[in-house]
């Protein structure tokens, strides 16, 4: 998009067009943010190394993973509610992602299901995010939901044993399951464009949105103020849990949200195919540490037995080039596509994948890499 040289400029134009509520329920942590902060001063601390002469005027991105090429190291992470973005929006992302013949993780909390993102993107990569409801039956069903759309790789996110405190959203009014507040209301007024472009086109076709992936009578609008026992996380997930997901899942299994070496461990033991290395971008825990200050002795740990991924505080593609250098396979990004979303649909999605691989190539070039796959730790300055 003319004019949006970087991933500042997109968030920018996404904070004009998206009500302040859902803006910063997309942008923002929890509590304090301190998480946040020391995700962005980890990765800022990093330096590579820079090599001269070194002949290269391109550079091959492409990398295996799970015995798979991939043109680069990216995955569209899991978010929620990107449906709320823009209109369709989890299908449009998918579609985004299918243009880099990278993966999109589909989100529990996403407002369209996974079959009408498989019909909305026929030829993407679907990846399954799970949050495990308390009725286990529900939760069985969705997993077969989803081998029904070609879905070969599950991710079970297991940071999140009970929702977040976020003292932001409630000041705005914005909380999921939405309340209607005046200051809520006036936020969505203030933005005719998104009303206009999304909210309305739901409401004069589907509905309020909610969300999709709930059995349908458990699917409540996203105003309703409580969702069933049913299909709330459940708070007591276990290692045996994992187990039995397991043995239910034929396809690919990873975990995200490990940032310990001993999770990391128990992980590679139950039988888990890949984990990422993840602080839920600074959004869950406001104590837990940095991805990239753990990374090095996970992937030390279990690098030869896991397929490692890392994920938060991606603003560059220099922070992807970090994650790598440390040992990541592939890095997961959530909020940057969301930026594009919102700030050109469909197109501002391709546009950030763009400009993040184009950054990645830049970079590698001065550190003197001709293939991304080489790229290692002995690349840190």
């Amino acid at each position: 998009m003319a004019g949006l040289l970087n991933g500042d400029d997109y968030r920018a134009v996404a904070r004009k067009r998206l009500p302040k509520g859902l803006f910063e329920y997309i942008d923002r942590g929890t509590e304090a943010e301190l998480a946040m902060a020391d995700i962005r001063q980890s990765l800022d601390l990093i330096k590579l190394q820079q090599a001269v002469l070194a002949g290269h005027d391109n550079v091959d991105l492409s990398v295996s993973l799970f015995d798979r090429k991939y043109s680069c190291p990216l995955i569209i992470a899991p978010t929620a509610l990107a449906g709320l973005v823009s209109h369709d929006g989890e299908a449009k992302l998918a579609r985004a992602a299918g243009t880099f013949g990278i993966p999109f993780c589909v989100s529990t909390q996403s407002v369209m299901t996974i079959e009408d993102i498989r019909k909305g993107a026929p030829n993407a990569e679907l990846w399954l995010q799970l949050y495990v409801w308390q009725n286990r039956a529900l939760t069985w069903n969705l997993l077969d939901r989803a081998q029904g759309c070609n879905a070969e790789t599950l991710i079970v996110t297991v940071d999140t044993p009970q929702g977040p405190k976020r003292d932001y959203n409630h000041r705005n009014g914005f909380a999921i399951p939405f309340v209607p507040t005046v200051r809520g209301i006036s936020d969505v007024l203030r933005h005719p464009g998104w009303l206009c472009s999304v909210m309305l086109r739901y409401l004069m076709t589907t509905g309020m949105p909610s969300y999709a992936h709930y059995p349908p009578e458990y699917r409540t609008a996203i105003t309703r103020q409580t969702a069933a026992d049913d299909v709330k996380i459940e708070k007591t997930l276990s290692w045996d849990d994992i187990a039995e997901i397991r043995d239910r899942w034929q396809g690919r299994l990873i975990l995200k949200g490990i940032l310990s070496t001993v999770d990391a461990e128990r992980a590679a033991q139950i039988g888990a195919d890949g984990i990422v290395v993840s602080a839920h971008g600074g959004r869950n825990f406001d104590l837990a540490p940095a991805p990239a200050t753990v990374l090095p002795e996970i992937v030390a740990k279990v690098g030869g037995r896991l397929e490692i991924m890392a994920d938060s505080g991606v603003r560059r593609g220099s922070d992807v080039l970090k994650y790598l250098a440390l040992g990541s396979r592939s890095v997961l990004i959530g909020r940057l596509p969301l930026y594009g979303l919102a700030a050109g649909g469909e197109q501002g999605a391709i546009d950030v994948l763009a400009m993040l691989l184009d950054e990645m190539q830049s970079n590698l070039i001065f550190a003197g890499i001709g293939r991304v796959e080489d790229f290692k730790e002995n690349a840190i300055a």
